[in-house]
């Protein structure tokens, strides 16, 4: 099947894959549906027409000759008619067809919509793409304004997200890498198209994960006597750009397809669910899988945009590549690699810790946040009495971790919602240890 339908631009750049009126304008031989049909009658052992279009994505009228000709063979039957026409009718499978799912179970469990061929998938992650100079500075500093960051580190974090290019943060734990990350999924951007799943080889590949996927819920269509006007391909789901991270669980297996030996279906790895979003590898050096192997892994479909994923017998599917890939870590980058692998990752900036203001900054916002009474003048003196003095280094999360604790010592006792000395005081010596010898 090669029928080619070109996706439809909307005035804001969404990239629409349209209606199939024909089952050659699936992309995809009608077998997969008819074994669709019969999985779906198997496990809900009844539906109407109408039901199983929706099912499978498509308008009626694409499914109304098979299950004519599922009639004609005797796999289905009509228990009772809710209208005119299949579409109203309440079908059910007959002996033969129960038979004849449980065949084409054993090829495969798959019983989701109907998947996409790889082609049209292809073009539409292309045309999904993020477009030239699609980000502005206010675009960026409003995707932050949540947290407090600096004017030279967003300079620092514009270009490589504006050019989707590889970008490497490092520096000392706790100094707020992963927000600063998370924060670019904030970034405000037209939504996108994912396919259920998707079909290449005769093998079927699950995309959505609702775990990394937040839909975005379409008007539902116009009913009329044959047909409900779809919004767009069914098969498809319109959701937020993907954030998916990833960190110390990560290994090699991990980045290719995963096959389940019951369902006998593939489930796409992180970098393909990620696709036109952000893949964040979190402990960038402390995963399982080395940097070398994860960034020798990537050299080409970082470089061509394109990545090979393997099946379980043999074959290879090529599919798009266009994740933007941020690395985070707290080790040193010699520590990662040589100059010659660190070229690979394009960007790279040093996340340095925060300066007296900025941490007074971020102490008084997250106090505020969780809704604590803070008197003038008590947040500089806590960092003059625990940090000045005593030479510690400000770290981006001691603010959350200090009023988390403050806010335990407050509840605990019955006390009002504010700060005070004292209270500040018992949060910091419980947050953090003392340099003593325990033997003593």
């Amino acid at each position: 099947m090669s029928a080619v339908v070109d996706p439809i631009e909307t005035e804001q750049h969404t990239v629409v894959p349209p209606v199939p009126e024909s089952i050659d304008e699936t992309g995809i031989a009608p077998a997969v549906f008819e074994q669709l049909i019969l999985k779906y009658l198997y496990f809900r052992g009844e539906l109407v027409g109408r039901e199983i279009a929706r099912l499978l994505g498509f308008q009626f009228s694409l499914i109304d000759e098979i299950l004519e000709n599922f009639k004609r063979q005797h796999f289905v039957a009509v228990k009772k008619s809710l209208g005119m026409g299949n579409i109203s009718g309440v079908f059910i499978l007959t002996e033969s067809g129960r038979n004849l799912a449980r065949e084409f179970l054993e090829n495969n469990q798959y019983a989701g919509p109907a998947p996409v061929p790889l082609y049209q998938y292809s073009e539409v992650v292309r045309l999904q793409k993020l477009r030239d100079n699609w980000l502005s500075p206010e675009l960026l500093v409003k995707a932050f304004k949540h947290l407090v960051v600096e004017p030279d580190i967003l300079a620092q974090i514009g270009p490589a997200v504006n050019a989707s290019k590889s970008f490497l943060i490092y520096g000392q734990p706790g100094n707020g890498k992963t927000a600063l990350a998370e924060a670019l999924f904030r970034v405000e951007t037209e939504p996108i198209y994912l396919p259920y799943a998707l079909e290449c080889q005769g093998n079927i590949i699950q995309i959505f994960d609702p775990i990394y996927h937040q839909r975005i819920e379409d008007e539902e269509g116009e009913l009329s006597a044959l047909r409900v006007n779809l919004p767009h391909d069914g098969r498809w789901f319109k959701c937020k750009r993907p954030f998916i991270i990833t960190g110390g669980e990560l290994t090699m297996e991990m980045l290719d397809l995963s096959y389940n030996k019951v369902s006998k279906v593939y489930d796409a790895p992180f970098q393909l669910k990620a696709n036109n979003g952000i893949y964040l590898i979190d402990d960038f050096g402390r995963s399982k899988a080395s940097p070398a192997e994860i960034l020798n892994r990537w050299i080409v479909p970082m470089e061509r945009h394109i990545d090979y994923l393997s099946f379980q017998a043999g074959g290879k599917m090529t599919v798009p590549f266009e994740a933007f890939l941020i690395f985070s870590t707290n080790l040193r980058p010699d520590n990662l690699g040589d100059e010659a692998f660190l070229r690979r990752i394009q960007y790279k900036m040093f996340l340095r810790s925060p300066k007296a203001p900025e941490f007074i900054q971020i102490f008084r916002r997250f106090a505020e946040s969780r809704e604590l009474d803070c008197p003038d003048g008590l947040v500089e003196s806590f960092v003059q009495r625990h940090y000045i003095a005593g030479d510690k280094r400000f770290r981006r999360c001691h603010p959350r971790d200090v009023i988390t604790h403050a806010i335990d010592i407050i509840n605990f006792e019955r006390r009002s919602p504010a700060l005070n000395q004292e209270i500040l005081d018992r949060a910091f010596h419980s947050c953090f240890v003392e340099n003593v010898d325990v033997n003593d």
